[in-house]
Order: structure tokens, then sequence, then C-alpha cells
């Protein structure tokens, strides 16, 4: 009897040994390794200075997690090819020495043209009267109590006055900020920018390539979960702390930016590739822009896409759907878990390209040397 139970002990322990084994190979060896970035920063010599290479390969664009939105499926397969990224958001201090160059004027410091205006509006809008047009920019203003989230406009206002150095109206400015990235500029300001820095915005498949840092398909640009020990690992609203959209004087006032490098870099040496600012990239902003391409190229790899021709979002009430936007990418100080969750690598939005917020600014790329 006891050696009936012994062998039946010893069965038990080597199928146990044996489990043990299989699960170990399953997870490491049968399962595609994921392979660790290697950081390689330009000097100004071997690369250009303040910028990360970003080797390319291919990757699972988009998202079908749980947390994604409509626009951000299905995952299709995209290749990009090697190239440069900034580490950080362009920022105040940058962005005054091109304007000290250029003596270049931001959309926000020019009287809006009504054209530009009239493509987001419903259709038949009248022409304001000649008195509103004056130069300014959209504002986070904030609540003073909880609302309802389904109208933005509740903590959002038009404030004349505001632009890239008086982000918040003619009451506020940068100084003390020239670490902090550049807002309130508009994609025709970014352009320019670029321009003059002999570089270009990033295409859409670059810059989510980019912010995933080698990571495959996780939920944010650090791994799966929100919080890193205990704590948010990036510039974001946290809810435990203030209800969004409330602006409470005892917390001090409206959040905002944060200089940039203040969070731990990615997988590629790049920093607030999530939170701090929205950033600007290439494309063109269509709702279903993956949907198409998973329709049109199936399982196949789908090689630098340039995106859309066109605009196309139904989402945006009030907007016809056909608007000229550009994508934006990354979220900001502004998206929380109970309202905006854009601090996700595959989260996308459009804006109007003429529209400088006090949220959103931008990063550059730049093509390998050959």
């Amino acid at each position: 009897m006891k050696n009936v139970q012994g062998r039946v002990l010893w069965i038990a322990v080597l199928f146990a040994l044996g489990l043990g084994a299989y699960l170990v190979w399953s997870h490491f060896i049968s399962k595609p390794q994921q392979a660790i970035p290697e950081i390689r920063l330009g000097d100004g010599v071997n690369g250009p200075k303040g910028m990360a290479w970003i080797p390319g390969g291919e990757f699972l664009m988009g998202s079908n997690h749980q947390k994604s939105q409509a626009n951000e499926k299905p995952t299709h397969k995209v290749k990009v090819s090697g190239f440069w990224m900034d580490t950080t958001h362009v920022t105040n201090d940058q962005f005054a020495q091109f304007i000290k160059e250029t003596h270049y004027k931001t959309t926000a410091e020019q009287v809006p043209d009504w054209e530009t205006i009239r493509v987001q509006l419903p259709p038949g809008t009248p022409k304001p009267p000649a008195s509103v047009f004056v130069p300014g920019a959209m504002v986070f203003v904030g609540t003073k109590a909880k609302v309802n989230l389904n109208d933005y406009s509740q903590w959002w206002a038009y404030v004349p006055g505001a632009n890239w150095q008086h982000p918040t109206g003619p009451q506020s400015n940068i100084e003390g900020k020239g670490d902090h990235p550049v807002v309130q500029v508009s994609y025709e300001d970014a352009l320019a920018y670029a321009k003059w820095a002999g570089k270009r915005l990033p295409t859409e498949a670059e810059w989510e390539f980019a912010a995933r840092g080698g990571l495959n398909q996780a939920t944010y640009v650090w791994g799966d979960q929100l919080e890193q020990q205990g704590k948010l690992p990036a510039n974001i609203w946290d809810v435990k702390k203030q209800a969004f959209p409330v602006v409470s004087p005892k917390a001090g006032g409206a959040v905002g930016t944060s200089g940039v490098g203040t969070f731990p870099q990615n997988g590629y040496g790049l920093f607030d590739m999530t939170g701090n600012a929205w950033q600007w990239v290439a494309d063109w902003y269509r709702a279903d822009y993956f949907a198409m391409q998973a329709k049109e190229h199936g399982n196949s790899v789908i090689d630098n896409p340039q995106g859309p021709s066109s605009s196309y979002d139904p989402d945006d009430y009030g907007v016809p759907p056909n608007a000229p936007k550009r994508v934006i990418r990354g979220g900001s100080f502004l998206c929380n878990e109970d309202y905006c969750q854009s601090y996700r690598p595959s989260a996308r939005r459009g804006a109007d390209p003429f529209s400088p917020m006090s949220h959103l600014g931008f990063r550059l790329a730049k093509d390998s040397e050959k």
C-alpha cells in the first residue's frame, strides 16, 4: 500500500514538473519574443541633435482593446522605414528662436479668416459681424462644479489675445516655461516651423510606431497598467484628486503643461509621447481610415501609409462630416479615465488645421540621411 501511495506521489510530482516546464516553454519559446529596443540619440555629428533614431519595422497599428474607440479599429499590419524623431515636443524656447529669426506671425495672432472658419460650420451659417473677428484661440477654462460630460463647450472658450506666448489669454505668459511644449500653434504653424528647422511632421503610422517604443500592442506607452508604483507616469488629469473638468482654486487653478522630460522616456528614448500636449501629425483625419485600410489590404503588410486623401468625421456634432481635419495624437494634460483616455498609443482624433488650442503642440521627424 505504501509503495502504491509512493508511486502516485511521484507521478503527481513529475506531472507538476512537466506542466511547469511546458508553461515556461510555451511562454518564452513558442511565443514571438519582444525585441528590446536600442536607444540611439543624435549628437549633431552622428544624427540630428535632440532627435532619436526610430529603426522602423513591422507592427500592428490600431487597437482592438476594450478601451479603444471605433476609429482605432481594427488592428492592421503596417511597416515603416527608419527615421529620426524629436525626443520631446517642440518647446517654447525653440519656437521663440524660430519667431526671432523669421518674424513669423502665428494663426492665433492673426485676424481669423471667415473662409477657413465657414467650412467648420453647418451649411448656411451667416457670417458674423466684423467685430467678432479678433485674434485669439481656444482655451480650456474648466468649470466650477461637476457637469454632464457630453458637451465640451462647457469647459472650452475662444479667448481673444490667447496665443503661443499667452496660452490662456492676455493675462498669462510663458515666463519660466521655456522647456514646456509650445501650444496654441495651428497645423499651419507647425508646418512653417518644420520648414525652418529642415524637418517634417511625422505620418500617423510613424508616430504610432515611435510612441509604442517597441511594446507590441501594449495598452499604454509604458505597459498595460495605467499606474506605475501607484503613480501616473504621464502628465494627465488625475480624477482621484480632482474631478474633470472642475477647476479648483484650492488645487491651484487649471492644470496645464509640464516641462518636457519630466516623466520617463519610452523604449526609443522619446518623452511625453502621450499626455502633456496633443501632437499634430501629417495625415488627414478619417474616422473610418483604419477600417478602410483593413478592408483594402486584408492581412497584407501596408508599407509606409501616408494617410487618406481627404477628411471624414461624422462624430463631431455641429461640424460637417467632410470638414478639413488633420490627425492629432497622444492626448494631453486634460485626458483622464472619466472622459478622454487618449493617452493610449492607438488613440486618435481629428482637429481643424487652423484652430490653435491650449493643449495642442507638435514634434517633428526627419528622414534618414543616406
